[in-house]
This record gives C-alpha cells, sequence and structure tokens, in this order.
C-alpha cells in the first residue's frame, strides 16, 4: 500500500477545500457576524476564487509540491483581507519549507512534517496558542493526531480520518471558549457560546484533506 500523496492530490484537495469555502461562505459570514466583522465568508470566497484561477491556470502550472503551496500562500496573502489572508498565508508558506524543491509526491509523515510547519507559522504570525478560540484550536490538535497517525504507520486515509476528527472536536470546543485574540476578544465572556469562524473554516482543510488525499490517484 502505497503512502505517496501525488502533486495531483494534493491540487484536488485544494480545489475541493475551495469548493468548500465557497459552499459554506453565508455561513462562516454567519458565524462572523456573532462575534466579529462579519467578513471572514466573504474574504475566504475572495481568496479562494484568486487560489482556483491560479491553481489551474495552465499559462503558470505549478510544476512540484512546494510550488503549489508557495503559489497558494502568496495568492492568499495579496487577496485576502483582515486577519485571515497573512494567517492562512502564513500556514501555506510555512509547510511549503517542509518539502524538497522539485518534489512531485510526498510521503504521509512528510506531509505531516509540512503541517507542523504551517502550525508553527500560523502561531508566529498570530500570536495564538491554545484555548484562545482561533483557528489553532482546529489546527494545533489535527496536526497533533496526523503526526501520531503517520509515526504509528497508518494508511494516509486513516491518518487523515483521524486528524479530521481532531479538527472538528477542536473547531466544537471553540463554543465554550472566551476569545482572547482578534475582534471577539472584545466581546469577553460574550464571546462564549459561538463556534469561531477561522476555527472552523480550518476545519474545512482537513475534512477536504480526508475526503482526496486518502483516496487512490485516479
Amino acid at each position: 500500500m502505497s503512502q505517496e500523496i501525488t502533486l495531483a492530490q494534493l491540487r484536488r484537495w485544494l480545489l475541493a477545500f475551495t469548493d468548500r469555502i465557497i459552499q459554506q461562505e453565508l455561513y462562516l459570514t454567519e458565524l462572523d457576524a456573532a462575534i466579529g466583522d462579519a467578513d471572514h465568508g466573504t474574504n475566504m470566497r475572495r481568496g479562494m476564487d484568486k487560489v482556483r484561477q491560479r491553481i489551474t491556470d495552465e499559462n503558470a502550472p505549478c510544476p512540484d509540491v512546494s510550488t503549489l503551496f508557495r503559489t497558494v500562500a502568496m495568492t492568499l496573502i495579496s487577496s485576502v483581507g483582515g486577519a485571515a489572508g497573512p494567517l492562512y498565508g502564513a500556514f501555506f508558506l510555512r509547510a511549503a519549507r517542509g518539502t524538497n524543491n522539485g518534489a512531485k509526491s510526498i510521503t504521509l509523515l512528510q506531509l505531516a512534517q509540512m503541517f507542523r510547519h504551517g502550525l508553527e507559522g500560523v502561531q508566529q504570525r498570530g500570536k495564538a496558542q491554545l484555548d484562545e478560540k482561533t483557528m489553532i484550536d482546529t489546527i494545533y490538535p489535527a496536526v497533533e493526531a496526523l503526526e501520531q497517525a503517520a509515526q504509528a504507520g497508518k494508511s494516509v486515509a486513516d491518518a487523515l480520518a483521524l486528524a479530521r476528527e481532531a479538527a472538528e472536536a477542536g473547531m466544537k470546543h471553540t463554543i465554550v471558549l472566551q476569545a482572547s485574540k482578534g475582534r471577539a476578544s472584545y466581546l469577553g465572556p460574550r464571546s462564549i457560546g459561538h463556534q469561531d469562524p477561522g476555527a472552523t473554516s480550518a476545519y474545512y482543510l482537513f475534512e477536504t484533506a480526508a475526503e482526496t488525499l486518502g483516496q487512490e490517484q485516479a
């Protein structure tokens, strides 16, 4: 059983993430309206539309994994307003450093390492830690689960299913947390009871990864 994840699969994952953001734009906006600026859905949709245009541009192909991730990062940084663009950009930019230049496939262990680098990039950029009601509450447990599964020799499909499960639990955990970062922190205790929009869009990263990267190469 191959543990290789190909460039085509990674591209398919990013397109699936784009579709999910577009499908959930109004929901993300609704979540953000309760505790933020009500623009997370709109901003993310605008950014992912640009990502779709960029990674499907036949005149400027992404020939390897590192280039694909760096392209996504720079597109999001340049097109998404608010905090989301720089944070997602930091995730993909740092993740790109976790693979060799020219690589057209990666192992599950490499994917886990790339996601760990991405998590560190988001933490460095946003200065956030666990339980502060941010996207870190989704990404951190998902990366931990992915690393443990990869080190235990799980298949790509099983490892990503465990990462998605951990991401979902982390996302839902934000409901009971009081925000201490960003605009939601201005609400103090009134931020409790609301699911964080950034944690929700971050969950879609792992949900779509589980749906696409675990499949056999077409």
